[in-house]
């Protein structure tokens, strides 16, 4: 266990950022998952308009520090690739 002052409030800080970052990476995942249910239930009218709050959902986990900007630009376009293919297999 700490001594310091400083290094008690440092544990504190950390404790909060760790949580705080696992609800916006948990939230990301939770959306992820409805995205792909969406594909695989063939709705993809729903899930070509859920795209847009998809790529925000990304952003914001950039924005906040949880993924790299080179990660998350990947992970969307991982995700327009999956549906492009899934349109694709239902034309």
């Amino acid at each position: 266990m700490a001594n310091h002052k400083s290094a008690l409030k440092r544990i504190r800080q950390t404790e909060k950022r760790r949580l705080a970052n696992r609800m916006i990476r948990s939230a990301y995942r939770t959306e992820l998952k409805k995205f792909y249910t969406l594909i695989e239930e063939n709705n993809l009218t729903q899930a070509q308009q859920e795209l847009s709050h998809i790529y925000k959902v990304i952003d914001k986990t950039h924005s906040k520090g949880i993924f790299p900007k080179k990660t998350a630009s990947r992970k969307k376009s991982r995700v327009a690739i999956h549906l492009q293919k899934a349109i694709a297999a239902n034309a």
